[in-house]
């Protein structure tokens, strides 16, 4: 297939490796934002074919794993107070202050894990008599769908359907961990999904700001090395600039209608993000309009103390300044079986990935 068969390319990967060898003169940090970057650098084994002085970080882009514990908790709250909860499946098993969505769904609660949000509409249409609420969280990618989820529920007339919302943004969460006075990277590369929908413009103002090189990146192994051989190109001549290597999906002004119909349901609000804190004017809120939908102002839920296991360093994880070999608990009393984090149970987790593939 097209594209699969080119960007797995072993002889165009080995390529870009050996020109990122001959370009390298110094030592270099690049973040690659996303979980699913992450994971095609650990699969494909690109982490060792790169110079020892190319130390690859990685970011807090999983959405499962920085989605707070709070949210969590109050999913579950929503499951024992007989609400019918709808979710991904990567969700499920992340654990809560006290369980997970899975857990509490062992004990009684309704769990209905879902491939679309429109499913939950069609599941509140169904179900007249029972409350829906759908679990929308991820960063801009997913947004547009859970966005046209409440506006089929509006159209239906739908009052028992909403969203407990966790939606999160790139961009912002880049300036937090460049704002932080013990960052040592050097350059990022843009998630590409991401992309796809947003563009290119809000990154300009980071890359000028920051002076910092942003490369838009795909996931197969090509685009991982073909991108950070530009990122290291610029680092080397001095340049930081925004580049696109994602082209084949990458827009520079994105997708127009996908971000029209997120703008006419959400407005930009400030987001808790775990293992980080919160972070100003980071996430997706509903509009006014639609507060109707939205399960935080339409039921009382109880709050809970987010309590985390005290060995977790998720957070470190997370902000890039751990890996996860360095956790004492990598392997041990954390596996996939049994996570004591996040990053170990999402598919996009950085603990997962390490865990899974070295």
């Amino acid at each position: 297939m097209k594209y699969l068969s080119e960007y797995r390319n072993p002889e165009l990967v080995k390529h870009y490796i050996n020109e990122i060898h001959k370009i390298t003169t110094k030592p270099w940090n690049i973040m690659e934002i996303c979980g699913g970057q992450t994971h095609s650098l650990v699969k494909n084994g690109l982490l060792d074919l790169l110079p020892e002085n190319i130390r690859m970080i990685h970011g807090p882009g999983c959405p499962v794993c920085v989605t707070p514990i709070s949210l969590i908790n109050k999913a579950i709250e929503l499951m024992h107070q007989g609400v019918i909860m709808c979710s991904f499946g990567d969700m499920i098993r992340v654990p809560g202050s006290s369980k997970s969505l899975l857990q509490a769904k062992a004990e009684g609660g309704e769990l209905r894990i879902l491939y679309s949000p429109l499913e939950a509409v069609n599941i509140a249409a169904k179900n007249p008599d029972r409350e829906v609420v759908f679990f929308a969280v991820g960063f801009e990618t997913t947004a547009p769908s859970n966005a046209l989820a409440v506006m089929h529920a509006q159209k239906l007339s739908l009052t028992n359907f909403s969203l407990l919302v966790s939606h999160v943004l790139v961009p912002p969460a880049m300036e937090a961990i460049l704002s932080d006075e013990f960052c040592t990277i050097n350059a990022f590369l843009g998630a590409g999904h991401v992309c796809t929908i947003v563009g290119l413009e809000e990154y300009y103002p980071i890359a000028e700001k920051y002076k910092i090189p942003i490369v838009v990146s795909g996931f197969e192994p090509a685009d991982m090395v073909q991108a950070i051989y530009h990122a290291v190109l610029q680092l080397e001549q001095g340049k930081y600039e925004v580049e696109n290597q994602y082209t084949r999906l990458v827009k520079e002004e994105g997708n127009i209608k996908a971000k029209e119909v997120v703008d006419t349901i959400f407005t930009i609000g400030n987001q808790e993000w775990r293992g980080i804190g919160a972070i100003e004017n980071s996430g997706l809120v509903l509009r006014e309009a639609y507060k109707m939908y939205d399960a935080n102002v339409k039921f009382t839920i109880k709050t809970s103390t987010e309590k985390t296991d005290e060995h977790c360093i998720a957070g470190q994880i997370l902000t890039g300044n751990k890996k996860p070999n360095q956790c004492p608990e990598f392997g041990k009393k954390c596996k996939p079986s049994n996570p004591l984090g996040a990053p170990m149970v999402s598919s996009e987790g950085a603990c997962a990935a390490y865990f899974n593939y070295q």
